[in-house]
């Protein structure tokens, strides 16, 4: 490599790679290094990169990595050595691809399929697995009993506990067993309210198990909120908790169970003093079974096996069904991007009521790792203790989390030394922050960026083990499915340009209805063609397609915003907002300060009387945590005379956005509210 001068940076690629590589071999002999110093030699030997290089990556993989890796084997085996061209053939030989992956998986049948797919009915119609019988829960025991499959950590405690396949398993057919006991099966529907624990992944499988499906909500979410989806759902049943201990906080579930009126409970006691259950509800060990066998009960791929919920443009949160083939999606995305080994402890700080709750339980138990779940708040110490004493290797992660972790000064030393990779999903993320993320385990662990969704039953565009890690960025459409980017004109966008996202179905995972809307209203009505003529499927995510064959999330297209990992409509926040008595009316937007990182939430408001925009920001917090959730925070509040609207009457909150983002209030704002 040709020496540069002190604080040169070349133009060159491959020499700023270079140059990297040895200030990683630094930073490897120097773990103290203060982060500081990263930043530094980061600008500086990438100071001079032409944005028709694309981002610098900042982790390569070996020739090591990929033969251990299971993509890497896959490839081996369907004798593909270039990881674009074996992508390609995913796509277009879908049949051959799923087959080979279902054998891989070792997916247990009751009656094997016919043939793997029917396409007959078109893309947005496929019929996957025609004529099999299962019960997804099968596969999630081919493990050796004697190996981990959960491992538990509780906020507050130092202590470590394990539980085997065949611990969890029994635990599982007890529930089954209680269930079928007060009549609950096929066509009941049984929702879980409580915190991603052991009794929750029990009562998880348990159910599906026994032929019921699940509805998961999460319990961050208010009573009023908790009744919607119970009854959106019809919902026969809970499964919940009394409460439990977050952030030193006590969260007192039960209450909001029984203001709700919900349907009888199943009552798992985790607080140290206990309130009178209702006649009608039972607790958890009363609930189970002694019976430790259940013969499954196996339906067809179709078959509803939970129903999650999931917010749209407007104000109804979506009811999306999972059937029983949306798992091998959560297995194959975890087995192949985020190379889940048999080995491995995967962490992934989530909810049973968003969709990577049951994404991590399929992707861990199906690939035969173990999941570590942590009961409590993961942004502090006790979290932290928690991934080294597990033995986390498989760190999943949202850019609010990573952000609070890097202001704390977590995670130091060598607390991480068994992660070898993270993945980060929910939110758009920040190339700073993750500098950072992987500066914690001397950027040995890549970051695999993994973004999808409840209707796609996992990712649609993420990374690989196999290709280089640039912060913040993707790499590759998800193995099985693609996508095209488009432009206003609805012309495919060239590097450096960006545009709407559009999938192009068919793919296991891909949702085929939604209860409470209509399905081909929301993803396939007046879409584009795709450049080719095909069928082209809404997602509602803007990408930019950067040079080097990376890519960028931008947000959301439509008027759904992600705030703290949590998709919610502007229409929800503003019904809720415009309850206060001072507000006229209002609009909720989604800005991103810098184009990086995560949605914040701007609410523009016409007042009704005269009000500091300090008070009513903070009182609008209140009601938003109140009715809808804690996690929803106002980043700023803008008091206006008036709101754009179009001809139409419709709320222009795009213009909103682009004038916030401008900088402009000008003829818009009295007064605001800055702050986080």
């Amino acid at each position: 490599m040709r020496e540069h001068p002190e604080g040169i940076s070349p133009a060159d690629p491959q020499q700023q790679a270079e140059l990297w590589r040895a200030f990683v071999g630094q930073v490897r002999a120097r773990p103290d290094m203060a982060f500081q110093e990263h930043v530094a030699k980061y600008r500086q030997i990438f100071a001079r990169r032409r944005p028709a290089d694309g981002p610098a990556p900042v982790w390569y993989p070996d020739a090591e990595q990929r033969r251990a890796s299971r993509l890497g084997r896959l490839m081996d085996q369907a004798g593909f050595d270039d990881y674009g061209a074996f992508h390609r053939w995913t796509v277009t030989h879908r049949a051959d691809f799923w087959a080979m992956v279902i054998a891989d998986l070792g997916v247990r049948f009751a009656r094997p399929p016919d043939t793997v797919a029917d396409f007959s009915g078109g893309p947005a119609a496929t019929r996957w697995l025609p004529g099999a019988e299962l019960n997804c829960v099968d596969s999630c025991f081919t493990a050796p009993g004697h190996r981990p499959a959960v491992i538990l950590g509780v906020e507050g405690s130092g202590a470590v506990r394990t539980v085997t396949y065949d611990e969890l398993e029994r635990l599982v057919n007890r529930v089954a067993n209680g269930l079928q006991r007060r009549g609950y099966g096929p066509g009941s529907r049984v929702a879980l309210y409580m915190p991603l624990n052991l009794a929750c992944v029990a009562a998880y499988l348990g159910i599906i198990r026994a032929g019921a499906a699940v509805v998961s909500i999460a319990d961050s979410f208010s009573a009023g909120e908790l009744r919607r989806r119970l009854d959106i759902t019809a919902a026969d049943g809970i499964i919940t908790a009394d409460g439990y201990v977050r952030g030193g906080k006590i969260i007192d579930l039960y209450a909001r169970v029984k203001e709700s009126e919900a349907p009888p409970a199943m009552v798992v006691r985790g607080l140290e003093e206990w309130t009178v259950l209702r006649d009608k509800d039972v607790l958890w060990p009363n609930f189970l079974s002694d019976c430790t066998d259940f013969s499954s009960v196996c339906a067809k791929p179709g078959e509803i096996i939970t129903i999650l919920f999931s917010s749209g443009t407007t104000a109804t949160p979506k009811a999306i069904p999972w059937n029983q083939l949306t798992p091998l999606k959560c297995a194959m995305d975890g087995r192949y991007h985020q190379d889940i080994r048999a080995e491995d402890v995967v962490d992934w700080p989530t909810n049973i009521g968003w969709m990577m709750g049951p994404w991590l339980i399929f992707a861990s138990l199906m690939n035969q790792a173990a999941m570590a779940l942590y009961e409590g708040a993961p942004h502090g110490d006790g979290f932290v203790r928690f991934v080294g004493q597990a033995g986390v290797s498989v760190l999943g992660v949202v850019p609010s989390l990573v952000r609070a972790w890097r202001n704390g000064g977590r995670p130091g030393g060598d607390e991480w030394r068994h992660v070898r990779l993270f993945s980060s999903t929910g939110e758009p993320s920040n190339v700073e922050d993750y500098l950072w993320l992987m500066s914690r385990t001397g950027y040995r662990a890549p970051v695999i960026e993994y973004l999808g969704g409840t209707e796609i039953g996992g990712g649609h565009i993420t990374g690989t083990i196999l290709q280089p890690a640039a912060p913040a960025t993707f790499t590759t459409p998800a193995l099985g499915i693609d996508f095209v980017i488009l432009d206003d004109q609805g012309r495919p966008v060239s590097p450096g340009e960006a545009g709407e996202l559009f999938l192009i179905p068919p793919a296991i995972g891909l949702s085929g209805e939604v209860l409470n809307q209509d399905h081909d209203e929301i993803y396939y009505r007046d879409c584009p063609a795709g450049p080719g003529g095909e069928v082209l499927r809404r997602h509602g995510d803007e990408m930019a397609r950067l040079p080097g064959g990376f890519y960028r999330a931008l947000g959301r297209a439509d008027d759904t915003m992600n705030l703290g990992g949590i998709k919610v409509s502007s229409v929800e926040l503003e019904q809720v907002l415009a309850g206060h008595s001072a507000v006229i009316e209002c609009a909720a937007v989604a800005v991103r300060p810098g184009h990086e990182g995560a949605d914040r939430l701007v609410v523009f408001v016409v007042p009704g009387e005269k009000i500091a925009a300090d008070r009513l920001k903070k009182e609008l917090g209140m009601l938003l945590a109140g009715r809808l959730n804690p996690l929803f925070r106002i980043f700023d509040l803008v008091l206006v005379s008036s709101l754009p609207r179009t001809a139409s009457n419709k709320l222009m909150r795009r213009a909103l956005r682009a004038a916030y983002a401008e900088g402009s209030r000008d003829g818009m704002a009295g007064e605001g509210a800055s702050g986080g």
